[in-house]
């Protein structure tokens, strides 16, 4: 029987993303901590919310997305407080940080700097001039921002926005002396800065560099607080070397959540989840040997929650108590005690596991 060659354009595309989006999470479909954040810290996976002024600030997981286009998520920030007279100090930003070692063929500090463009799609209530800061951390050196303007033109529409930043942004030469190397190891090296509000203390010139700290907008930027009728959404964030703006780069659900593993991961959450065989090594005392999803960019810390009979241990002398702590911890692997006595007899093996659903045991490794 004579076989029949199949062509590759009769093959379906199924091509590996080769990352060319620095950025993670972009599409804002990964969302290990939940769906709905109330305070400051992260919120959908890679992204921080800072937000200190009078008002308040609710961001979530959406689903209003641009039509058409192969996005499903969004993340929100809803006023729900206002505070129409922002003062000096006071500011509310979205971020998103990368490793500097990710970051040296940009080749900051040298003559060879590259270009960087973002893009982003965005719609919000209030119209007017926003900024985007670009800061280079001050770990190989001094640190610098550049604020850039955009406008959103139209309210409530989804808008398609590019910017472009330049090494020699404003004219100035800082991005290409020594002092403008990106540090290459696993710190935080360089951080995009989504702003909706900042007072007076944290302006700076539009598309200039400038040494210091916190220069996260410009004199023209709005006050997305002044009114609690104001949202914002973004989503289809894509940030690449060069100075041209590519189509989004898809990444599989599976692959971005695995690269968001590197930062933060949940081991359980809920009722009656296994955390890990234990071992009970002394008399009140276990532990369980817990390997993690992926090798993580630090050794983590533990984030979980505390309360009267949260944890199970499952044995002969099955007991229960109410916290954990990692002891023995590197970036592969670590151990996870009992954080409170236990009636459990030297010798017996058995497992760790929730025992109430608001029990949520997870890894935290992030920038």
């Amino acid at each position: 029987m004579a076989l029949t060659r199949i062509q590759p354009a009769a093959i379906a595309d199924v091509r590996e993303p080769n990352f060319r989006n620095i950025l993670i999470n972009g599409d804002m479909a990964v969302s290990q901590r939940g769906t709905s954040f109330t305070s400051n810290g992260y919120t959908l996976d890679r992204f921080t919310m800072d937000e200190s002024t009078d008002g308040a600030v609710t961001v979530t997981q959406d689903t209003d997305v641009p039509a058409g286009y192969e996005f499903a998520n969004s993340i929100k920030l809803d006023c729900t407080t206002a505070d129409a007279s922002i003062g000096a100090a006071q500011y509310c930003i979205l971020t998103t940080k990368f490793e500097g070692q990710n970051l040296q063929y940009l080749k900051y500090g040298t003559s060879s700097a590259q270009s960087l463009t973002l893009s982003f799609w965005v719609k919000s209530v209030k119209t007017g001039t926003y900024c985007i800061s670009f800061v280079k951390e001050a770990g190989s050196g001094t640190r610098y921002e550049c604020p850039i303007e955009y406008t959103i033109s139209s309210a409530s529409t989804w808008e398609k926005k590019t910017i472009i930043l330049t090494p020699t942004a404003g004219s100035t030469s800082l991005i290409t002396a020594a002092n403008g190397a990106i540090v290459n190891s696993n710190a935080s090296g360089f951080r995009v800065i989504f702003t909706l509000a900042a007072g007076s203390d944290f302006h700076a010139t539009n598309n200039t560099w400038v040494a210091g700290s916190d220069k996260m907008s410009t004199s023209s930027q709005v006050n997305f607080l002044d009114s609690t009728s104001n949202d914002f959404w973004l989503t289809g964030v894509q940030l690449e070397a060069g100075s041209v703006a590519t189509d989004f780069e898809v990444v599989p659900y599976g692959q971005n959540l695995q690269r968001c593993y590197r930062y933060y991961q949940v081991l359980a959450e809920g009722d009656a989840y296994n955390l890990g065989n234990a071992t009970c090594h002394a008399t009140g005392a276990a532990y369980s040997i817990i390997q993690f999803l992926t090798e993580m960019r630090a050794a983590p810390s533990l984030d979980h929650t505390t309360g009267t009979n949260y944890y199970h241990l499952y044995n002969v002398d099955s007991d229960t108590f109410d916290s954990l702590v990692l002891t023995i911890i590197s970036t592969k692997n670590g151990r996870m005690n009992n954080g409170s006595s236990i009636s459990v007899t030297e010798g017996y093996s058995g497992w760790f596991a929730n025992n109430n659903a608001a029990s949520y045991v997870a890894f935290d490794a992030e920038l």
